[in-house]
């Protein structure tokens, strides 16, 4: 099983051909990073996502209110959540 189309063979060739390029020492600096960039933009999508949707649920909480009805709640789901600890 690999990603998108690509097989166990690929993968490995593609893995070597790293290897050989960046050298091994390199190789989990270069696997940190690309990590590390994946997170930032996931909070980034995260947070223009929030900015998205606060104003809206603002907005349906103050008709809401007007109409003498319950505010909506915000779910629980855009609370900020800490990073999941790291095994390695």
């Amino acid at each position: 099983m690999g990603l998108g189309n690509l097989g166990f063979g690929e993968l490995m060739v593609i893995l070597v051909i790293v290897l050989v390029l960046f050298g091994a020492r390199r190789v989990p600096e270069i696997g940190a990073s690309i990590g590390k960039g994946i997170r930032e933009f996931k909070k980034n999508i995260s947070d223009m996502d929030r900015e998205v949707r606060e104003p809206i649920r603002e907005a349906m909480n103050t008709d809401r209110l007007a109409a003498g009805q319950q505010p909506v709640r915000t779910p629980v789901a855009d609370e900020v959540r800490p990073e999941p600890k790291r095994l390695m």
